[in-house]
C-alpha cells in the first residue's frame, strides 16, 4: 500500500512517501501550500500523484527522528478554516441487534461537525478537553480524506486514523448535548494511505496512568465492522454543499467499536491514551489534559 505524508522543516513544506524507520534516511519533496491538493485532484493513481510531485522538485534528505521535523495531518491547508473535520456516530454493528441486509435501503446515521482542520493534533501533543467533561471515551477510527476542486467536487485522496475523542457521558446525559461533548481535541496520523477505504482495521487501546497501563482493549473499525457502508456513508455527506465548498479540504471520520468507558473504565486527566492500529503499524500516542479557561473578559 502506498504510503505519503506532509511535514514541516525548517520552516518549509515538503512531501514524503513511505513511512520514515527510525535512523534511517528519508528523502523530502518541497512543495507549495495547496501543491498536494491539486496534485490529487489533477492526477489518477499513486504512482502519476507521485510524480507530479517528485518530478523537477527541490529535494532534501533528512533523519527519521530529526528534531526540525514536525509532521501535518494530510493535505492540511495554512488557511485556517479551509478544512472540516467531521464524522459518523453509532456505524458499528456491535451497537445493533440485527446484521445489515443487502436490500436494507439506506438511511444515514447521525453525523457532527468536530471542528476546523487545524485543530487537529499530531500523536505526541496533548490533547485538550473542557475540565468539567462528565465521562470520555476514546475512539480509535478511520478518517478519509477528501479535496474539492474548483466546481466542488469532493476528490478521495485516501485514509487515515484518528482518535475522536469526546465526552460521551455529557452525550448521556443529553443526546442534543453532543455538539457539547465533540469538543475535544482529536488526535490524527500523518500518514495518508493512497488506497480504498480499508475493509479490515484491527488494533489495540492502552490507557496509562502514571506510567503504567490501567485499561486496555482491542477494537475494529474497518468497513467490514459497520453496520452502513464506508461509501454510502461518505456519498450521503457531500450531498451537502456545505462541505462541498471549493478547495475544502474534509477529514471524514467513519465511527468507532465500543470502548474503555464501556468496559466501565473512566479517562482522567493526566491520562496517556495509545492506539495502536495493528493492521496498518500505525501508532497514536497522546497524554489528556482536562483544562478549565481564564473567565471571559469583560
Amino acid at each position: 500500500m502506498s504510503i505519503l505524508f506532509e511535514c514541516v522543516h525548517q520552516g518549509e513544506r515538503y512531501v514524503g512517501f513511505d513511512r520514515p524507520a527510525p535512523g534511517e534516511p528519508q528523502t523530502l519533496y518541497k512543495v507549495a501550500d495547496g501543491q498536494l491538493a491539486a496534485a490529487v485532484i489533477a492526477t489518477d493513481g499513486p504512482e502519476a500523484l507521485k510524480a507530479a510531485i517528485t518530478d523537477h522538485a527541490e529535494s532534501i534528505t533528512v533523519t527519521a527522528g530529526d528534531g526540525e521535523l514536525a509532521f501535518l495531518p494530510p493535505l492540511l491547508p495554512t488557511a485556517d478554516g479551509s478544512a472540516l473535520l467531521s464524522g459518523f456516530m453509532r456505524t458499528h454493528k456491535s451497537k445493533f441487534d440485527t446484521e445489515p441486509s443487502e436490500d436494507e435501503e439506506f438511511v444515514a446515521p447521525n453525523w457532527f461537525f468536530k471542528g476546523f482542520g487545524s485543530w487537529l493534533r499530531m500523536p505526541g501533543e496533548t490533547l485538550t478537553v473542557p475540565a468539567t467533561a462528565v465521562a470520555l471515551i476514546e475512539e480509535p477510527e478511520v478518517a478519509l480524506v477528501y479535496v474539492n476542486d474548483a466546481e466542488g467536487t469532493p476528490h478521495y485522496a485516501g485514509y487515515t486514523f484518528g482518535n475522536d475523542l469526546c465526552d460521551i457521558g455529557l452525550h448521556r446525559r443529553n443526546p442534543g448535548w453532543n455538539p457539547y461533548c465533540k469538543l475535544c481535541d482529536t488526535s490524527m496520523a500523518p500518514w495518508l494511505f493512497l488506497g480504498e477505504p480499508p475493509r479490515s482495521v484491527t488494533g489495540r487501546v492502552t490507557i496509562e496512568r502514571g506510567g503504567v497501563s490501567a485499561w486496555e482493549g482491542t477494537f475494529d473499525c474497518g468497513d467490514d465492522a459497520l453496520y452502513f457502508g464506508i461509501k454510502d456513508m461518505a456519498a450521503h455527506l457531500f450531498t451537502y454543499p456545505a462541505v462541498r465548498r471549493p478547495g475544502l479540504v474534509n477529514y471524514v471520520l467513519m465511527g468507532a467499536d465500543e470502548a474503555s468507558f464501556h468496559d466501565g473504565f473512566r479517562i482522567a486527566d493526566g491520562d496517556r491514551i495509545t492506539i495502536d492500529v495493528k493492521s496498518h503499524e500505525v501508532v497514536l500516542s497522546n497524554p489528556v489534559s482536562f483544562e478549565a479557561p481564564a473567565p471571559l473578559a469583560r
